[in-house]
């Protein structure tokens, strides 16, 4: 009766617990970071938010094919996913503190018993001998809870490192195919300013043997072919490590490239501006910085986890056994018990203090990291756009010096048959074509490059509708 009573009086003051440690609040952001970006290029969409799957905005199939094998096969993706698996799993063990904990036994034996005050007897018996203990905390002070809260966290923080995963992959991915197609491109105009060299080369030899040439002029001549041929091992080499680290990023190996990569020749551009949304839609798709956020709300809550282990733990419980042999029978064989239990682990208090102070300081770096990633998420965003914009001024102004020092060539070219200018002449305008040729080629690449950074650096690559359905699931 007086467990009953003990009982009904603590029922009350369980359903009133409270959780120790501070309540979670999503950190401040500046309010300038929700802003448009400062930086403005060509082609730069500011009012369009980024899709998920912005490489579509390439319009190539090839690289949407690559894409969907990099994130059904890429290992590091693979890792992420584990990851994540044993994230919730932790997260189920966590869940589990809410439930009662229960201890079975039982046993058979065979032997003599002897009664306290009665002759030894020699008569052996069979004994039989059952037990069942059963406790559940009471989570008084939210111990439980603030755990339940952490592993929640932890699991949200890692499943967006795995969304940070698919970001890189999506990126790594199509600046390896797009570097393949630059370095291919780079190439061919290598191979045309060889030509081009070859010509003139044929062009001078056979002036030589008409006397209308030095020896001079062909030697001139031969350096430059010569020169031309030395670029081509170098574009040839790129074009084939950018194919082994794409065969690297679609989980296969290097002599299982795809013939789709082998094939392209110009890489391609975006068919229309490319959207950039503003800060607050960074803020929003950037898993990296919904990591550090879920991080800080883990640590937040294992403050709470540090400050309730100062505070006594609470448990009831209750336990039966079951003792029958040729003696024991009938009503006293069973007995049990039921009632509030009491604990406090307080041998060391100051290792839980010291402990609450470290979770404190782990949140405090929680936080600094968080504000540390927005402010490092907005300037990768401006230096991508700057970048994207001078790199675009750049090509463009490359673009009309290979258009120009082209007609040179020509015009050079004709006057030499002439006879009007010298060899020299002809060679200075075929140096400039060949120069603004692979200037173009260079810029090309860079410009390509540029624009997967911007992509990388806005967030692009994982579904925000997913992800939040993923997480209400996994709760």
């Amino acid at each position: 009766m007086r467990k009953s009573r003990l009982s009904l009086i603590l029922l009350p003051l369980l359903a009133s617990a409270c959780a120790a440690g501070p309540a979670y609040a999503p950190p401040q952001t500046p309010a300038a970071s929700a802003g448009p970006f400062i930086t403005t290029a060509d082609g730069i969409d500011r009012a369009g938010d980024l899709p998920d799957d912005w490489w579509r905005l390439y319009r190539d199939p090839a690289l949407d094919s690559l894409i969907e094998q990099a994130l059904a096969a890429n290992t590091d993706l693979r890792v992420a996913s584990a990851n994540l698996a044993r994230a919730r799993a932790i997260l189920q063990e966590a869940r589990a503190g809410r439930l009662p904990s229960t201890e079975v036994s039982g046993g058979v034996s065979y032997g003599d018993s002897t009664q306290v005050g009665a002759p030894v007897g020699n008569d052996a018996q069979w004994s039989q001998n059952a037990g069942v203990a059963l406790a559940w905390e009471a989570d008084l002070f939210g111990r439980i809870g603030r755990a339940i809260e952490a592993a929640r966290a932890d699991a949200e923080a890692v499943q967006a490192a795995r969304d940070a995963v698919r970001v890189a992959v999506a990126a790594e991915t199509t600046r390896a195919y797009l570097d393949a197609c630059a370095a291919a491109y780079a190439l061919s105009v290598a191979q045309q300013s060889l030509q081009t060299s070859t010509d003139s080369l044929r062009l001078v030899t056979a002036q030589e043997h008409a006397g209308s040439a030095s020896r001079l002029d062909v030697e001139r001549a031969t350096a430059a072919e010569a020169t031309a041929k030395a670029a081509l091992p170098a574009f040839e080499g790129q074009r084939q490590v950018a194919l082994f680290e794409l065969a690297a990023l679609l989980g296969t190996t290097p002599d299982d490239v795809p013939e789709t990569a082998r094939l392209c020749a110009v890489p391609p551009e975006p068919a229309a501006a490319v959207p950039i949304g503003d800060g607050a839609a960074l803020l929003r798709r950037r898993p990296d910085l919904r990591q550090a956020e879920r991080q800080l709300a883990a640590d937040t809550a294992r403050i709470g986890v540090a400050t309730a282990d100062l505070y006594p733990v609470i448990s009831l419980g209750g336990s039966g056994t079951f003792f029958r042999n040729d003696v024991v029978r009938g009503s006293d064989s069973f007995s049990f018990s039921l009632g509030p239990l009491l604990s406090w682990r307080f041998p060391n208090m100051s290792v839980a203090r010291a402990r609450l102070l470290q979770a404190e300081a782990r949140g405090a770096a929680s936080l600094a990291a968080f504000d540390g990633k927005v402010i490092t998420a907005l300037k990768e965003v401006e230096q991508a756009l700057a970048i994207v914009a001078t790199e675009q001024r750049r090509l463009a102004a490359l673009r009309e010096a290979q258009d120009r020092s082209a007609r040179a060539y020509e015009l050079a070219d004709r006057r030499y048959r002439a006879g009007s200018i010298g060899w020299l002449d002809v060679l200075v305008a075929q140096s400039d074509l060949l120069a603004a040729r692979a200037s173009h080629a260079a810029s090309l690449r860079q410009l390509s490059l540029a624009r997967v950074d911007l992509f990388k650096a806005l967030g692009g690559g994982w579904s925000i509708d997913g992800a939040h359905l993923s997480e209400r699931s996994a709760k």
